[in-house]
């Protein structure tokens, strides 16, 4: 069975794939690929059945060696790639010889990039999914150099292109659509319009978890604190300092403090690329 040697890392590389979907009740969020078209689209070029697992790169820094000759196809934020040190193309299918070495540095604009290989990775499934929850801790170890990942058996069906256009990713500004609420009556009366009339930046504290932002304060009409409630991926959480927190695919699945506006679920994909420094605008 083929599988790809880890090299090199970078700074975070995480198996995910479509979701641990259905546990919430138990506490346990749905995780999988912070980028989802991102990564459906990796599967889409290889034909893999959607939710096949790939792996999420956090800017760059990955080394694949082959065990066996492997397709893979890259995805995601635009990333130098090459393959045995030759320039290699994003957003196609490219075959890997058995010894060769893939190699992601860092993007020159977004954040995760994807890899997955023809079969899927094989890794152990935990409560329905090959996803690494980096909050719960639930799912595959992330890789270390020298792990060895095993890649499933191809599908029947095969690649119908070779390669697809992708839009260009903003470098420096993303504008979210946002749906007011639900909690956005705990704020004072133009908290709304300052968070839709300012641009907040991305700080290096963000993670898969969520992305912390800075900028003018959102400000409470009061003090106390909300009982804990369900939270969605997109959510807007205000701690009490008055800076928002963008929930991504890691996020808790309860939280107490209120959240004064969601981002669209077609939104979430887009800003789980912005990285430290990116300035966000939001609009309903």
């Amino acid at each position: 069975m083929a599988a790809v040697e880890v090299v090199r890392t970078g700074v975070l590389t995480t198996v995910q794939d479509g979701g641990r979907r259905g546990h919430a009740a138990l506490g346990v969020g749905a995780s999988g690929a912070a980028d989802r078209a991102s990564y459906a689209l990796a599967n889409r070029l290889l034909a893999n059945p959607e939710g096949a697992a790939a792996l999420e790169v956090t800017m760059g820094g990955l080394t694949l060696r082959a065990r066996g000759t492997v397709a893979v196809a890259v995805t995601g934020a635009p990333c130098p790639v090459t393959v045995d040190g030759r320039g290699a193309a994003t957003d196609t299918v490219l075959h890997l010889g058995d010894g060769a070495e893939l190699r992601l540095e860092a993007p020159c604009s977004g954040l995760r990039s994807y890899v997955a290989a023809r079969g899927g990775f094989d890794t152990p499934i935990v409560l329905g999914s090959r996803s690494t929850d980096t909050l719960a801790g639930l799912g595959p170890p992330r890789p270390e150099p020298g792990t060895v990942l095993r890649i499933g058996p191809p599908p029947r069906a095969l690649p119908a292109v070779d390669w697809v256009p992708t839009r260009p990713f903003p470098a420096d500004e993303l504008s979210l659509r946002v749906v007011p609420g639900p909690r956005d009556d705990w704020f004072t009366d133009d908290a709304l319009d300052v968070l839709l009339g300012s641009t907040y930046e991305v700080t290096a504290r963000s993670d898969r978890i969520g992305a912390r932002l800075t900028g003018p304060l959102l400000h409470r009409r009061g003090g106390g604190e909300l009982p804990s409630e369900g939270m969605v991926p997109g959510s807007l959480q205000v701690p009490p300092e008055g800076n928002p927190v963008l929930f991504l695919a890691d996020h808790p699945v309860t939280g107490g403090y209120p959240v004064i506006a969601v981002v669209v679920a077609a939104d979430v994909a887009r800003a789980a690329q912005a990285r430290p420094g990116a300035r966000l605008r939001f609009h309903l």
